[in-house]
């Protein structure tokens, strides 16, 4: 299935009925009195997040969005039938912005979360409510008021707590393979992965985090080079950022210090606030790596990069992918903590 992680449709709720203009006509009541009834509230839109959709798909395809109009009002008093609400089903992690202001209307980021993204026409007033002592036959009726239309853009960010970030091939398909039962796409070509992947990190039985892995990054991808580009976004609600960077790399020219520090000036390009995110150094393929080398060049990389916190890996052989499992556990443990004292 296609990953579509951006859509824009249009929503228009129903307009509520008019009201209406009736008297009352029975058989030795000649002059009853007006009787017209109210028109029927219009429909209004509503977006529920949904966790069991990962894409946007539906959204490429149907692009208008109807609400149902309000009946009008009737003789006898009575109301017109108020149009059927309008349900529409997001993924987890969808943010609806207005394409007129920009305002951000709804952030899906909880599962069941339901918003109103468009309210419907209230229904007009029929005649019975303009009588009085002086008018006695009122003739006037109010029609029901227009539903909101609005222009809509959606935008899916998925919802995970740590981000693979690297160079395509720097092995985070292997790596989320490695810790997770997620199953992405791996091979010895540039932009194996072509859409975002995640995958549940069981550390026991009790303990868990969600790990995302995007489309590999390459120097100018901030300006739209490659294909990680447009995933950069999903990479904003992650806790932390594991920076995968290959230490034996198939070009003999290539500097895994050089590349890696140019894919953190593409994350700054884009945005700051990401840039500024808690990030670790993996140094993966270390089997790769003759032994009596591998500390030398770790210890180059580290210089170069200066992490906060590094780990040395071999995705494709399992080493050292637990210490770093546990590790993370830890951090966005301690982060949960923080924020749970900052809201208290």
């Amino acid at each position: 299935m296609k990953f579509f992680d951006e859509a824009r449709i249009e929503v228009l709720a129903g307009d509520g009925g008019n009201g209406a203009v009736s008297f009352r006509r029975e058989k030795y009541i000649p002059l009853g009195g007006p009787d017209g009834g109210d028109g029927g509230k219009g429909a209004s839109i509503w977006v529920t997040a949904d966790r069991n959709l990962n894409t946007l798909i539906d959204f490429r395809y149907t692009r208008v969005f109807r609400g149902q109009k309000g009946e009008n009002g009737h003789g006898s008093d009575r109301y017109g039938k108020g149009g059927e609400d309008l349900e529409l089903r997001m993924p987890v992690g969808t943010v609806i912005t207005d394409s007129a202001t920009d305002e951000v209307i709804a952030d899906l980021d909880v599962d069941g979360k339901r918003v109103l993204i468009a309210k419907g026409g209230i229904g007009g007033l029929g005649n019975s409510h303009f009588k009085s002592s002086t008018n006695r036959a009122p003739r006037q009726n109010t029609p029901g008021q227009e539903g909101e239309k609005r222009e809509l853009k959606l935008e899916l960010k998925v919802l995970a707590d740590v981000g693979l970030l690297g160079l395509p091939n720097a092995g985070k398909s292997t790596f989320i393979r490695a810790v997770s039962a997620a199953k992405p796409k791996v091979a010895d070509y540039p932009f194996t992965t072509l859409y975002p992947n995640l995958g549940v990190v069981r550390v026991d039985d009790n303990r868990s985090f969600v790990i995302a892995d995007i489309p590999g990054l390459i120097e100018g991808a901030a300006e739209g080079a490659g294909l990680g580009h447009r995933f950069l976004k999903h990479l904003q609600r992650t806790g932390l950022l594991l920076h995968l960077v290959d230490i034996s790399p198939f070009d003999p020219e290539a500097d895994p210090a050089r590349d890696a520090k140019a894919i953190l000036k593409e994350l700054k390009k884009f945005d700051p606030a990401l840039h500024k995110k808690p990030r670790w150094l993996l140094i993966n393929k270390i089997d790769l790596v003759p032994e009596d080398e591998r500390e030398a060049r770790v210890a180059a990389l580290v210089k170069s990069y200066k992490p906060k916190k590094h780990f040395v890996v071999s995705a494709i052989s399992g080493e050292g992918c637990r210490e770093v499992c546990y590790a993370v556990m830890d951090h966005l443990e301690q982060l949960r903590i923080a924020h749970e004292k900052a809201d208290s």
